[in-house]
């Protein structure tokens, strides 16, 4: 399932991840609370759709979702590793394996720490400066984990 990003429904999911509050965001656009609330609730159903298919589709045991954050977390059961499955304004619902790399010799090592950086601003996550993508995944995941 694609998420509708550019959909008003996302913009106030997104928001309430963020920390703000549904009627502060009803205020900001002029809409009433329970517009908002009722956009949310939509979304809500949607990121957790999304998800589980996700999950489904890449045989990853659901241990615990948390709807309002859009995380997933779980375990891989072909490869039996801790798997994590998140959305991303930017890069949209994304999979990782907890795994250690070779981040070095890797085509996607500028790919990873932008997308590591990326997700971890939307979360509001501050993370220490690395030029390692697995060093800054364990740390992001391992905060996000204590968000879900």
């Amino acid at each position: 399932m694609l998420l509708p990003m550019d959909e008003k429904q996302f913009a106030f999911w997104k928001m309430r991840r963020s920390g703000t509050p549904n009627i502060t965001t009803a205020n900001l656009l002029g809409i009433s609370r329970q517009a908002v609330s009722k956009a949310i609730l939509v979304m809500d159903r949607k990121i957790e759709s999304a998800l589980r298919d996700m999950a489904q589709a890449n045989q990853i045991a659901i241990e615990k979702i948390n709807v309002e954050r859009g995380i997933l977390l779980g375990l891989s059961i072909p490869i039996q590793t801790a798997a994590i499955i998140f959305i991303s304004e930017k890069h949209g619902i994304q999979v990782w394996y907890d795994h250690d790399g070779d981040c070095g010799t890797c085509q996607r090592y500028t790919k990873c720490i932008e997308l590591l950086w990326d997700y971890s601003a939307e979360l509001g996550i501050r993370l220490e400066k690395t030029a390692d993508p697995t060093k800054m995944a364990e740390e992001l995941f391992m905060k996000v984990k204590a968000l879900a």
